[in-house]
């Protein structure tokens, strides 16, 4: 990847982040608290899917018309599978259902272990080496924002909540790779839309099954939060998202490191908490450790040899 591509990818990917990082307070105001519930994490899961997805056959209408439109050849399909499992069931529901038992600060955990995660299937699935100094640099950076929202959870403790953190991070990170690996041909915003597509059998069903039978009982801020993380979180955001990842994956990765920052930031106005000096020294140390890891090399592995006895290549 050369300096262009670098900047290009690290330009989407805070685009990607910044829109992302709102979900978690936009996700916490969608379900609620056990005390006060709102909407069902299932409606919230399956809805914004299915809103996404209705836009998503309207913007591929378009390109089709345009003469843009890129179908899924075969070999992609398991691939979008993959990517529908990951980012339209696997995160967002187990996020929503943490989240109705714990404060967005808390689930913010989420997305300081995504970058960690992202880059190791990044580096398998992509072929890359990143160099010691990068694991270095992504281990430390993780332990900083994991560490920083111990402190501010009060400490993590076992029960339900924090095993839907543990499986929501895992399958995020497991889509987010997915969906980079299919961005090349069909384009980052084909990607999400085609997955949100035919996704569109499933979420629309559910939806309807989880959909508030009494809709004006529900807080005016709750939707609010079901329009953001539909659109934003779970649409335009992949747009960027995916564009970046498909740059540089295991380097543009570490951008998340800075993603729970910014929620709490998104999360002042939101849900009025206060910003204080020892998250802001957290917040500048971790984002030096993502400097430190973008200055880091990483190398692509070599094409496999191929020899005049065999016309298929071996894994290297």
């Amino acid at each position: 990847m050369n300096a262009a591509q670098e900047k290009e990818a690290l330009l989407w990917g805070m685009v990607g982040i910044t829109l992302f990082a709102a979900t978690l307070p936009m996700t916490r105001l969608a379900v609620g608290t056990t005390e006060l519930p709102q909407l069902s994490p299932w409606f919230v899961t399956f809805g914004r899917a299915a809103v996404a997805g209705l836009l998503s056959m309207g913007y591929l209408l378009w390109q089709r018309s345009q003469g843009r439109l890129k179908l899924p050849v075969r070999a992609e399909w398991p691939l979008l599978a993959v990517t529908a499992f990951g980012v339209i069931v696997g995160f967002p529901l187990f996020l929503a259902l943490a989240l109705r038992h714990v404060p967005s600060t808390h689930g913010a955990v989420v997305t300081a272990l995504l970058p960690l995660s992202t880059a190791v299937l990044g580096a398998l699935w992509f072929r890359q080496r990143p160099s010691n100094g990068f694991w270095v640099c992504a281990v430390v950076g993780s332990g900083l924002v994991l560490g920083f929202m111990v402190w501010r959870a009060g400490g993590i403790y076992l029960g339900a909540a924090n095993i839907y953190l543990l499986i929501a991070m895992t399958t995020g990170a497991l889509g987010y790779i997915g969906g980079a690996r299919l961005t090349p041909r069909l384009g980052a915003e084909q990607v999400i839309c085609w997955v949100l597509v035919c996704s569109l059998p499933l979420t629309l069903p559910v939806a309807a099954w989880f959909a508030p039978s009494h809709a004006t009982e529900i807080r005016a801020t709750s939707w609010m939060g079901f329009v953001y993380v539909s659109l934003f979180s779970m649409w335009i955001g992949f747009f960027a998202w995916y564009r970046a990842l498909a740059l540089g994956a295991v380097r543009v990765s570490q951008i998340q490191l800075i993603q729970p920052f910014l929620s709490l930031l998104f999360a002042v106005p939101l849900a009025g908490e206060r910003l204080d000096a020892t998250t802001l020294v957290f917040a500048l140390t971790v984002i030096a450790t993502v400097y430190m890891g973008k200055k880091m090399p990483i190398a692509a592995h070599p094409a496999p040899a191929t020899t005049a006895k065999t016309t298929a290549t071996k894994p290297a």
